[in-house]
């Protein structure tokens, strides 16, 4: 199981303003402190926490943030509409279209998602994959 994701950022107040147009929308609360940002999805009482959590933060080493060689992180929206107005608010917030929102032939008949990198150049993907949506082939 995946804990947590982290990405780079040289500027956390345009990277606070991308993911603010997304991850709230996906149930995710923010706190923001003198390392960064963190996102985390909330637990019910008694419960553990609700994974993964997805961070945002300066380099470790202090060097410039860059984004990984096919590194992609994945947040999977509650259905199609969504997938098209968080990409649509991603963008307006500062993101750069990867491929907008739509079924991919390579992907299953079900499978639909929207990609974009983040203001610092880190590729995000916003997919769903529900039943109640029409497929591809539908």
């Amino acid at each position: 199981m995946i804990a947590y994701v982290t990405v780079g950022a040289d500027d956390i107040q345009v990277a606070k303003r991308f993911y603010a147009a997304v991850l709230p929308a996906l149930g995710y609360s923010v706190k923001e402190g003198p390392e960064g940002l963190s996102y985390a999805l909330p637990a019910t009482p008694g419960q553990g926490p609700v994974l993964p959590d997805f961070y945002v933060k300066p380099t470790f080493d202090g060097g410039p943030a860059s984004a990984g060689n096919g590194t992609m992180v994945a947040f999977e929206a509650e259905d199609q509409q969504q997938v098209r107005d968080l990409h649509a608010a991603a963008l307006a917030a500062g993101g750069t279209d990867e491929g907008p929102p739509g079924f991919r032939a390579a992907y299953g008949p079900r499978f639909y998602v929207g990609y974009l990198r983040d203001p610092q150049g880190n590729k995000i993907a916003l997919f769903s994959s529900n039943p109640k949506d029409p497929g591809r082939d539908d």
